[in-house]
């Protein structure tokens, strides 16, 4: 009885990781290209498929209730729509009652070509 149940959670571990390596060598070339758009999608198409795998294979995610992947996709959602609500207020550099100093200063020094202004170290 038990053999039957191991069974049906045996899959093809090194073959999936793998995948999992050669993913993340694409992750770590794709950047070096230093073109915006192949870095995004290396970086954040990747992570998905990588978190696809590792969820469906080494978790077992297909062997959970079935409520489970409801709540999980629940939980992304509001966690989408909570940042995407709170991102244009929290982005904004100005706003009734709402000054970000620090904030402004750095993009003013980065604008003019000095770099951050945290890169002035003092002198020993």
């Amino acid at each position: 009885m038990s053999e039957e149940v191991h069974d049906t959670h045996h899959g093809n571990y090194v073959k999936i990781w793998a995948i999992l390596v050669v993913l993340l060598a694409v992750s770590v070339v794709g950047p070096m290209f230093e073109i915006r758009v192949v870095t995004l999608v290396t970086a954040f198409g990747v992570a998905i498929v990588k978190a696809y795998l590792v969820i469906k294979h080494f978790m077992h995610i297909n062997h959970t209730p079935r409520f489970i992947p409801y709540l999980v996709v629940t939980c992304l959602v509001f966690m989408l729509l909570f940042f995407a609500a709170v991102a244009p207020d929290v982005m904004n550099d100005t706003g009734s009652g709402w000054e970000k100093p620090a904030w402004v200063a750095e993009e003013k020094a980065w604008a003019a070509g000095g770099g951050s202004a945290g890169d002035q170290h003092p002198q020993p």
